[in-house]
């Protein structure tokens, strides 16, 4: 069976790969890794994350670790609590956007630092595996709830600069973006809503779970922009560190353009300061955000490397295709907590819309330079076929043009771009292509598609 432990956190079928009784383990090892004395703790509505919380908690108390109980919030909320409260350690009970049979954890230390496969989550895995546990403590610790709603409400609009009314319409998928909203609340924003009942087996999109990224999840929220007038349309993903956002007409705008548009915003403020954007966005974001002032740095994909890099170069601002927004002064005034906002993102894009006489189409129409398609997802029989496909995409374009390993492979030349990536998660390559045509890129993806997929 495949390991629970993935790249950047703990994931898996619940009730046969990931039980109640994995999730005390799973608190003994991970305060045996990183001792710790004060853990906040969030969960997600799904069912069964109650039981987790149960299980993990218990783990902690024993270990004599006081557990900061924040109830269901959002992942950016469960940041948050971990910075503001002064936790030493942190525990997200989650599966994000997968399907409502799903569950699991994501780990942070002190600050929200998360911990991933590079920073510690391998070595909690072999702590796991081989129960060798730290000693229960001689006292053990307490649970204590804390609601910090109202405080990340207050953080959050401290970023207000709307200059009109704004009104959205939303599509919560059942999931924690609707906590993310109430961050927005009491502020000149309209949104109407779709899916606004929490319900954590996400009955409305349960074939495909509450994500924002697959085909037909945007379908329902675009057909009701057809039928009123909105400034945007918003879809957050299950546990609302991920949003997605629609132009006034319903169109859909890819997240690493959106990301653009929001550095390019902060840098206006905060002119040359580093911004960064993942490897698989557009040549427009490193090109529109050196035309705002700002320094662009490309960064690998996944939120633990990101946040890593902007605590490096002090980034002001990062942004990923998965639709991650991190913002430099995420829940602190000196700016040291470098994380995801959901809340903050959407009111960084009412900002922008209320500010411009030009709606939200018009202004994202001078960041669509090139051709690029979406990640192009293809399903192996397994994850050791992916190495292959690696190899045979490396021999025949190895020497194309300028080439990075760092993640999978990149090749960028003059004319056109692609990246081709492992998932984390599953046994699937992802490619993207990027070029200056039309008519090249459909070349490049169609030859690069035929060869990954043994045509």
């Amino acid at each position: 069976m495949e390991s629970i432990f993935k790249e950047y956190d703990i994931r898996a079928l619940y009730g046969t790969e990931l039980k109640d009784s994995d999730a005390y383990d799973i608190g003994r090892a991970f305060v045996t890794f990183h001792p710790c004395r004060k853990v906040s703790v969030g969960r997600d509505v799904r069912p069964q994350s109650e039981a987790l919380f149960r299980g993990v908690t218990r783990a902690l108390t024993d270990a004599g670790c006081d557990v900061v109980d924040l109830g269901r919030c959002s992942t950016p909320e469960s940041y948050f609590g971990n910075v503001v409260l002064g936790c030493d350690a942190g525990a997200m009970i989650t599966a994000s956007h997968n399907k409502a049979k799903y569950n699991g954890f994501k780990l942070t230390k002190a600050m929200a630092v998360p911990i991933s496969g590079a920073s510690g989550l391998k070595e909690i895995e072999e702590i796991y595996t081989t129960k060798n546990f730290l000693p229960k403590a001689k006292v053990p610790g307490h649970i204590i709830a804390a609601d910090i709603s109202g405080a990340y409400r207050t953080h959050v609009q401290k970023s207000a600069r709307l200059a009109r009314p704004v009104r959205i319409a939303a599509d919560f998928l059942n999931g924690m973006g609707i906590s993310e909203a109430k961050a927005l609340k009491g502020l000149p924003i309209v949104m109407e809503s779709l899916h606004d009942t929490l319900d954590g087996t996400f009955p409305n999109h349960a074939a495909h779970g509450p994500d924002p990224m697959h085909a037909d999840t945007p379908k329902a929220l675009q057909e009701k922009m057809s039928a009123g007038k909105y400034d945007f349309g918003v879809i957050f993903d299950g546990d609302a560190d991920r949003v997605a956002f629609l132009d006034e007409t319903g169109g859909i705008i890819p997240m690493d353009l959106t990301a653009t548009l929001m550095a390019q915003e902060i840098l206006a403020s905060h002119p040359g300061e580093v911004a960064l954007y993942d490897l698989r966005s557009s040549w427009t974001a490193r090109e529109a955000i050196a035309e705002a002032g700002g320094i662009a740095m490309m960064c690998r994909v996944g939120h633990s490397y990101i946040k890593e890099q902007m605590r490096s170069y002090n980034a002001v601002f990062g942004g990923e295709l998965s639709g991650h927004y991190y913002f430099r002064n995420a829940f602190t005034e000196e700016g040291v907590a470098m994380t995801e906002s959901s809340a903050t993102a959407v009111l960084a894009m009412a900002n922008i819309v209320s500010r411009s006489e030009k709606p939200l189409s018009e202004l994202m129409r001078p960041l669509r330079r090139y051709a690029k398609t979406d990640e192009i997802n293809t399903k192996l029989p397994d994850r050791a076929d992916a190495q292959r496909v690696l190899s045979a995409v490396l021999e025949k374009y190895g020497d194309c043009g300028e080439l990075s390993t760092w993640d999978g492979i990149r090749i960028e030349t003059a004319e056109w771009w692609f990246s081709v990536r492992c998932s984390n998660t599953e046994p699937k390559i992802r490619l993207i292509v990027e070029a200056k045509t039309e008519a090249m890129m459909e070349e490049k993806r169609d030859e690069l598609l035929a060869l990954i997929r043994g045509n």
